[in-house]
C-alpha cells in the first residue's frame, strides 16, 4: 500500500510519459495485460489510454488491469489512467518511504 505522498511522487513522474498502451473496443483482453505486466516489470510505471470507443471507462480499464497483474491504479483523469507495479528484485524508482 502507497502513501500519499509516495502517490503523490509517481503522479509527478506521470506526467512527463506518453500512454504506452491504448485500450480499444475490442476491451481489456488477457494479451493485453500480459504485455502490460511485461512492460510494469521493466518500467514500473506506466500510462494508459482508453479510446473514445471503447466500451471501458478509464477507471474500470484500469481497474480490471490492476487486479489482474497486482497492480495500484495511481490516477486516472479522462481517458489516461496511470498504474504503479514494483519490481521487488531490481527497483527502478525510488520511492521516499513514509
Amino acid at each position: 500500500m502507497l502513501t500519499t505522498k509516495q502517490r503523490a511522487e509517481l503522479k509527478s513522474l506521470a506526467v512527463g510519459l506518453d500512454a504506452s498502451f491504448q485500450i480499444g473496443k475490442g476491451g481489456v483482453n488477457e494479451a493485453q495485460v500480459k504485455q502490460i505486466d511485461d512492460y510494469l516489470r521493466a518500467h514500473e510505471l506506466i500510462k494508459i489510454k482508453v479510446l473514445d470507443n471503447s466500451l471501458y471507462t478509464a477507471r474500470e480499464a484500469a481497474e480490471e488491469i490492476a487486479a489482474a497483474i497486482n497492480a495500484e491504479v495511481i490516477q486516472v483523469i479522462g481517458s489516461k489512467a496511470v498504474l504503479y507495479k514494483r519490481n521487488e528484485k531490481d527497483p527502478v524508482i525510488k520511492l521516499r518511504s513514509k
